[in-house]
């Protein structure tokens, strides 16, 4: 028996990395009864038929699971909003790192075209960028063309299991064919519109990039905060944290209550003001959802 990590999922294979060395494995019988899939990126225990195939015996259990794509155990989601062409929006950035704080997976926000950039646009993205290191995130400026931020990039992806999610046309491919060349990813192949629309049926391969693996076809089925609950929104708003053992009340939603520590720290603008704003506009958009029976 020995032990390997599930890589790519096609027509009831599973390929499993071991040591270097790929095996064309098949699911026992007792993951059909038990109700349980082999997804890409699990942890598996294997027997080897031969050089190259074997049987996949146990699943270890998982540290996160994604529905789409289709994959578990990721360790860290490689955000990418480029500077311009699509204009950089911290309102969707809010949205994707709330996403990624509530599956207990790191982001790391990458800004991308920065050669496109020159004066106070170059400014105005380098106040972003300093807001979001003081809250804690790491943060890396890159350009495809002139491969500035790329060796620390590759730093991050190196022994980590990445998704890479973002808008269409920031420059995700060119990100990853300019860290592996013999890649060859066309441009829009990674995720199309969030990983919706003509993309939604293509199989997830991890892929070896800078001694890492990275999810090729990353995107979120959707943008909603529909698994989050209302009352676990400020933790995942890491300023927020901080500040809100001075509130008063216990469970301050930071929208009203009188003497909220939250409120008072973004009008002093020590919380970015456009992060206070955009947890209101997500609050009023939780609080305006269907329930759920």
């Amino acid at each position: 028996m020995a032990e390997g990590q599930i890589i790519k999922a096609l027509s009831g294979f599973y390929y499993v990395l071991s040591e270097g060395n790929v095996f064309q494995c098949r699911g026992r019988g007792v993951f059909r009864k038990q109700k349980v899939t082999p997804l890409v990126g699990d942890r598996v225990v294997f027997t080897a038929t031969s050089e190259t195939e074997g049987y996949i015996l146990d699943i270890r259990e998982r540290q996160n699971e994604l529905v789409r794509p289709p994959i578990a155990n990721v360790e860290q989601a490689i955000l990418v909003f480029s500077a311009v062409s699509p204009d950089f929006s911290a309102k969707l950035l809010d949205r994707f790192l709330v996403l990624i704080e509530s599956k207990e997976i790191a982001p790391i926000i990458v800004i991308s075209k920065m050669d496109l950039l020159d004066g106070e646009a170059k400014d105005a993205i380098a106040r972003y960028a300093g807001d979001y290191r003081r809250i804690g995130y790491e943060v890396i400026e890159t350009s495809a063309v002139t491969k500035d931020g790329l060796d620390k990039l590759a730093a991050h992806l190196r022994g980590r299991v990445s998704v890479v999610a973002g808008q269409s046309g920031v420059g995700k491919s060119s990100l990853l064919n300019a860290l592996r060349p013999d890649l060859r990813l066309k441009t829009g192949d990674i995720s199309t519109h969030l990983g919706r629309g003509k993309h939604t049926t293509r199989h997830v391969e991890l892929l070896e990039v800078a001694g890492g693996l990275v999810a090729d076809t990353p995107g979120f089925s959707a943008l909603e905060f529909d698994d989050i609950e209302l009352d676990e929104l400020p933790r995942y708003f890491p300023e927020f944290r901080e500040y809100g053992e001075g509130c008063k009340f216990r469970g301050c939603l930071h929208v009203a209550e009188p003497k909220c520590a939250v409120r008072e720290a973004a009008e002093a603008g020590d919380i970015p003001p456009y992060r206070y704003d955009h947890y209101l506009s997500f609050v009023a958009e939780m609080k305006g959802r269907k329930p759920r029976y």
